[in-house]
């Protein structure tokens, strides 16, 4: 035994071996993913997600089913509900009568989508646009099946789908964070579903990689602003004296955490600068907002964060998701869902619109859509002119526009109740597992180790949707 070795006590010993230990195990961490990305050539190299959190109707936007309207109030048949389980809500319910769209449906462009009044907006892209209509997930609530479609599970804890993209394809050094949240309410319902941050949370990567959420107010990002009688220089200098400390601190230590918290200290100081810039939209033409429409004005609307999302893009943030609440109409859904559309309709179709005559949607990924859809009866009474929908986890619709998706297309079908999928279903995990290919992975072989299993957006499922892709 060396003489330096003689002096260490048994404690000082195991304490050291540990710290070879892991560093050893911290070096198999760094290489549980596939360091190779993209493992192809990408087709698109941003996104933005417009979720739209509570459920919108399928039946009354997107899935037109003349039969409900020719059987409005007779009750659901046993043969095609099957025995499938309900919610809670109406699982009391002794009737569940039909509810036919209130709303008038058309074709529209070369394609001949069908889409509902409500949506004008939307209809003048039809043709830019790729309809989903065969979307399904197990979760019948809100929350797990948020965390499912977000996550790839209904248990809290696992990775984001822009944390994702973001620890695999995002680069550092960037004067704005590779992933950002923006948050509006809809006036559709009232004290509608709640949102939690661990929808755009890292999970188990790298904190680095979560979602920073902006805000209307007036620190739009939280924590960012310098305090009281601090100056940009003090704040400098404190950062690199905390750059020497932590980085001392990583060589004991071997924390991946420590890096990432340098790097979030960085971030926040040159977010300083450019967060109140892209935020500023004053210099924006008129004829901008009179395309998003009045709201886009306003700080904090849904219109307005669409607009964001859109100057966020052009600055080189990658990964945006929007979430927007209130589709949850599970009574008065007539009057409930003509609101909603109203906040939403306009900008949504402006996005697409506006990032195409900036050239920007060939490499971009635009997503709209919720969590599930609505069941075809109403749930409580059907009134004349009044109903609402429960939720619906069988079959829903989103819609997507931007590279590698192929334009003017529906795909999937359902059954003339709108309650079963009948062709080409689309499990939520077959919808990530192609979106990852957008981005040029393959999402069987993205993966991060965690305690002692390798994990990955899909979970152990997933079938990338080429039907749907250029």
């Amino acid at each position: 035994m060396s003489q330096e070795l003689s002096h260490l006590s048994r404690r000082e010993f195991l304490f050291n071996s540990s710290l070879a230990l892991g560093g050893l195990a911290f070096s198999s961490l760094l290489k549980s993913s596939d360091s190779s990305l993209p493992h192809f050539a990408p087709k698109v190299k941003r996104m933005i997600y417009l979720f739209q959190s509570g459920g919108p109707s399928q039946h009354d936007l997107f899935d037109y089913k003349p039969l409900l309207n020719k059987l409005n109030g007779e009750e659901l048949p046993d043969s095609v509900r099957q025995g499938q389980r309900i919610t809670g809500m109406t699982s009391g319910q002794k009737s569940f009568p039909l509810a036919g769209a209130q709303f008038n449906f058309k074709q529209y462009g070369q394609s001949g989508a069908w889409l509902s009044e409500l949506l004008p907006f939307t209809s003048e892209i039809a043709d830019e646009l790729c309809f989903i209509k065969s979307m399904h997930t197990e979760a019948i609530n809100h929350d797990p099946a948020l965390t499912v479609l977000q996550t790839g599970s209904q248990q809290p804890g696992r990775p984001s789908i822009g944390s994702w993209l973001s620890y695999g394809l995002g680069s550092g050094d960037k004067d704005l964070p590779e992933f950002s949240v923006l948050l509006s309410n809809g006036t559709g319902k009232l004290n509608a579903q709640p949102l939690y941050n661990r929808l755009w949370g890292s999970g188990f990567l790298p904190s680095v990689h979560q979602g920073v959420q902006f805000r209307s107010a007036r620190d739009p990002v939280l924590y960012l602003s310098n305090a009281p009688g601090i100056d940009a220089e003090t704040r400098r200098s404190m950062l690199d004296a905390y750059r020497k400390i932590q980085e001392m601190h990583f060589e004991d230590e071997q924390d991946q955490e420590i890096q990432t918290r340098i790097s979030q200290y960085e971030m926040a100081y040159r977010m300083q600068t450019s967060v109140p810039e892209v935020m500023d939209v004053t210099g924006e033409q008129e004829h901008i907002y009179e395309m998003y429409g009045p709201e886009s004005k306003r700080p904090g609307t849904y219109a307005a964060n669409c607009l964001l999302a859109r100057r966020l893009l052009e600055r080189g943030v990658n990964f945006i998701q929007l979430y927007h609440r209130g589709w949850d109409q599970h009574f008065n859904l007539p009057r409930n869902l003509t609101n909603q559309c109203r906040d939403t309709d306009q900008a949504s179709a402006a996005l697409v619109k506006d990032l195409k005559q900036r050239g920007l949607l060939d490499d971009t990924l635009v997503i709209w859509g919720g969590e599930f859809g609505r069941t075809n009866y109403s749930q409580g009474v059907l009134e004349q002119g009044n109903y609402g929908r429960d939720h619906h986890p069988r079959c829903f619709t989103i819609w997507m526009a931007g590279g590698g998706i192929k334009k003017g297309l529906t795909y999937g079908v359902t059954d003339d109740f709108g309650y079963n999928i009948l062709q080409n279903p689309v499990h939520v995990h077959d919808f990530q597992a192609t979106l990852m290919y957008l981005f040029g992975i393959d999402h069987e072989r993205f993966t991060f180790k965690h305690q002692g299993r390798y994990y990955r957006l899909t979970d152990v499922h997933g079938s990338v949707l080429h039907d749907i892709l250029t």
